[in-house]
C-alpha cells in the first residue's frame, strides 16, 4: 500500500503535529497520510495518559482518515479496523497471543505492546476528519515507567525487528479492512464486528471487573457496533458500559 509518510525526529505528539498539519493544508492532505517520530516528548493516549517509548526503537505515528461515508453514531468502526489491522500485523511475526482488549488496545497474553488514540471531527452527521495515533512496542526492551504490564514484539520473538518494515504491514493491513468497509459499509460493519469480538482479549472466561460500584466477576457477551461493551456477572445480570466507565483489572 503506498501511503505519504513524513518522518520526524521528535515532535511532542505525532497527533498535535499532523492536526495543525492538516489545518494548514485543507483539502490537500490525503487519506493515509502518516507522521511518525522516532521521539516523540508527550505522546497522547486513552484517559489522559502519556505513552513511554524509547527513541528510536518503537512506532509512534498517526495517519489521517476521511470516513465520510460513514454516520456519526458508527464511529467505533475505525477503532475496529485500526485495532484489527495492527493485530493482523503483529500475528505476521507471531500467529498467536495478539487480541484486542476493549476498546482498541493490543495486548500480547496479559501484557500491552500497544495503545492509541483516535480523534474524530464530525461534518453534520457523519464522520468527518479522523486523526489515528498509535503507539506500538517494537525493539524497546526495558521500560521504566510505571506501567504495570508493558511488552515489545522484540521480546516477544527474541529479535529486532525493521521498524519500517511493520509499519508498512501496519498499513497495508489497516488499509485492506478500511478499503473493504468503505466499498460496502453496511455489509461489512456485521463482519467486522464479528472479527474484532473474536479478537477480544478475554473474550472467553470469567474475570474480574472493576466499575463505579466496586470489583465484580463477569464474562464478556458482545460489543455493540457503538462499542458499547455487554457483561454477563456470575449472578448472570447483563451489564453495559461504554468507553472510561469499566477497568479490567489484570
Amino acid at each position: 500500500m503506498e501511503y505519504s509518510l513524513l518522518q520526524l525526529e521528535q515532535t511532542d505528539s505525532t497527533n498535535r503535529y499532523l492536526t495543525s498539519f492538516c489545518d494548514k493544508q485543507r483539502d490537500i492532505i490525503e487519506p493515509f497520510t502518516t507522521v511518525m517520530a522516532d521521539y516523540q516528548s508527550a505522546g497522547k493516549g486513552q484517559r489522559g495518559n502519556s505513552w513511554e517509548s524509547e527513541a528510536g526503537a518503537n512506532l509512534t505515528f498517526s495517519f489521517v482518515l476521511y470516513p465520510s461515508f460513514l454516520s456519526a453514531k458508527r464511529q467505533f468502526a475505525i477503532s475496529q479496523i485500526v485495532s484489527l489491522g495492527i493485530v493482523n500485523a503483529l500475528s505476521r511475526y507471531k500467529d498467536e497471543g495478539f487480541s484486542i482488549k476493549w476498546p482498541n488496545d493490543i495486548y500480547y497474553h496479559d501484557k500491552k505492546i500497544c495503545g492509541m488514540l483516535i480523534e474524530v471531527y464530525l461534518e453534520g452527521m457523519n464522520l468527518g476528519r479522523c486523526i489515528c495515533g498509535v503507539g506500538l512496542n517494537v525493539n524497546q526492551e526495558t521500560f521504566f515507567s510505571d506501567a504495570p504490564n508493558p511488552i515489545s514484539l522484540c521480546k516477544i520473538i527474541a529479535r529486532k525487528v525493521d521498524r519500517m518494515e511493520l509499519l508498512d504491514l501496519v498499513m497495508k493491513e489497516i488499509g485492506i479492512l478500511y478499503d473493504n468497509l468503505k466499498v460496502n459499509s453496511d455489509k461489512i460493519s456485521k463482519e467486522l464486528s464479528d472479527m474484532y469480538f473474536q479478537h477480544l482479549y478475554r473474550k472467553d472466561g470469567y474475570y474480574r471487573y472493576r466499575d463505579k460500584n466496586g470489583e465484580f466477576l463477569a464474562k464478556l457477551l458482545m460489543v455493540e457496533p457503538d462499542g458499547r461493551l455487554y457483561l454477563e456477572d456470575d449472578s448472570h445480570t447483563r451489564r453495559s458500559y461504554l468507553f472510561k466507565e469499566i477497568q479490567y483489572i489484570i
